[in-house]
């Protein structure tokens, strides 16, 4: 029976008036102190169906940008064609995380007891909902990351087995193809699960699979360089960051720090680059999480994507035995220069999209001022970017003569003592899983079709703008 009566409009309109900013303080406190990921994912996507929908109805034949016959030979890049959620690359000011900077991820992100750089949990987080986490919030999805970490027999074994002349990165892309054996997502399609279901079956595959990354990687690289004794237990009390440098066999805690910088900011770069593009694609033919990702870790193997940091520290260090540890400026401009005229790039600059220092660049050169200010290598950096920036602009050639994020993350590596490069894209693929996964969920939640753009031969690209050769 109910308590009391509405009687008129203009009292229900008092009410609400009155009630209302109570009642959204509630939800959101409930919202905000909720570690159930999983629920929040519930509530946040009908919101975002519907958001979606009534955008494409009033919007759907609006045209977005135009497309150059430059663009399509260039390698698609400036085409605006994809939609992805997670994170958003600016020309100008950089990477920007559900809106966020690195600068401002790495205020507002939870840390660890006792440190200064954000927690990956956190910025996972914020990725695959938009909200920025508490350390409640975190502090479970370490838990989680923890209970779910177990690989199965079969992986093991089969990392076990590989020779250790095989590149860590076929290891890492074999060993998750080969989880897919216990995909969630591939048995529930099996079965006929409907549609609007995919996305938690999908949701489900991507925590095991980041889950049990950094225990696939820490033993790819105990079996490739160390004893190829067992890497130890989860230990459900330490972060994500800590259990993988724990499994890595390093017991530092600024090393650990390093981790959480590199894990946080190697995460995601928008949806065109090769891997998340590639996520994104071979996951809307309804592969499942672990197919879609192996895939994604095959293209950031290549020499143009994550294998790039791996040819800068080739590159600096070739520099470094013909100088010497305190060369001049003129000597490395002499050097840039002969490299240049060879027919060769500096590695480690420029960048398809931004025209600036890359902000992953900086908060590597910030961490490094402050924790390495003295190492040679890092002076040799330093270095290097006072020079480069202005070659490059005097030779007219390059749009944008600033660093990326390639140019300084193998120095802080071998630093620490990680000195193996071959393994330093494993690295970058356990991080990029945070961004690429995340965006995944939404793509199954938002229900985007399977991706098949209208290619066109060169001489119909020549008739339709009435070229004759």
């Amino acid at each position: 029976m109910a308590l009391f009566r509405i009687s008129s409009t203009k009292c229900l309109t008092e009410v609400h008036q009155r009630f209302l900013p109570a009642i959204i303080t509630c939800v959101r406190n409930i919202s905000a102190d909720s570690t159930d990921l999983k629920a929040i994912l519930a509530d946040k996507i009908p919101k975002e169906q519907e958001r979606v929908k009534n955008f494409r109805k009033a919007h759907g034949a609006t045209k977005v940008g135009e497309v150059t016959i430059d663009m399509m030979y260039g390698g698609m890049r400036g085409i605006k064609g994809l939609v992805y959620e997670t994170s958003v690359l600016d020309p100008d000011e950089g990477i920007r995380f559900r809106g966020l900077s690195i600068p401002e991820c790495q205020q507002v992100l939870p840390k660890a007891p006792g440190g200064s750089e954000p927690l990956p949990e956190g910025l996972f987080w914020l990725l695959i909902t938009g909200d920025v986490p508490n350390q409640q919030q975190v502090n479970w999805l370490s838990r989680e990351w923890s209970n779910r970490a177990a690989l199965p027999g079969h992986v093991v074994t089969m990392l076990n087995n590989f020779p250790t002349t095989l590149h860590p990165m076929s290891q890492f892309s074999a060993a998750i193809t080969a989880l897919n054996h216990d995909s969630k997502y591939a048995k529930a399609y099996s079965e006929g699960v409907h549609k609007s279901k995919y996305w938690e079956y999908v949701y489900e595959d991507s925590m095991d699979l980041i889950a049990k990354l950094p225990v696939v990687a820490a033993t790819i690289y105990r079996n490739t360089y160390r004893d190829g004794k067992g890497i130890g237990a989860i230990d459900s009390k330490l972060d994500w960051s800590a259990n993988f440098t724990r499994m890595l066999g390093y017991d530092n805690e600024e090393f650990t720090e390093l981790m959480r910088l590199y894990l946080t900011i190697h995460s995601d770069h928008e949806g065109g680059n090769v891997s998340a593009h590639t996520v994104h694609l071979v996951g809307s033919a309804l592969s499942d999480p672990y197919l879609s990702f192996a895939a994604g870790m095959n293209g950031l193997a290549g020499p143009l994507h994550g294998l790039a940091n791996q040819e800068v520290l080739v590159w600096i260090q070739k520099l470094r035995s013909e100088l010497g540890d305190n060369a001049s400026e003129d000597k490395v401009k002499d050097f840039i220069w002969k490299t240049l005229k060879s027919g060769q790039v500096v590695p480690g600059y420029g960048h398809a999209v931004l025209r600036k220092t890359d902000p992953r660049y900086t908060c590597q050169r910030e961490f490094a001022l402050k924790h390495l200010p003295d190492d040679v290598l890092f002076k040799l950096v330093s270095n290097i970017y006072k020079v480069v920036p202005p070659i490059l602009t005097e030779l007219g050639k390059v749009k944008n003569p600033w660093p990326n994020v390639d140019a300084h993350s193998g120095v802080l590596l071998q630093y620490y003592g990680l000195k193996e490069m071959n393994y330093y894209t494993v690295l970058f693929g356990v991080s990029r899983a945070l961004g690429v996964l995340a965006g995944l969920v939404w793509d199954r939640a938002l229900g985007l079709p399977i991706e098949r753009p209208k290619s066109m031969s060169t001489e119909g690209l020549m008739k339709a703008v009435g070229y004759k050769a």
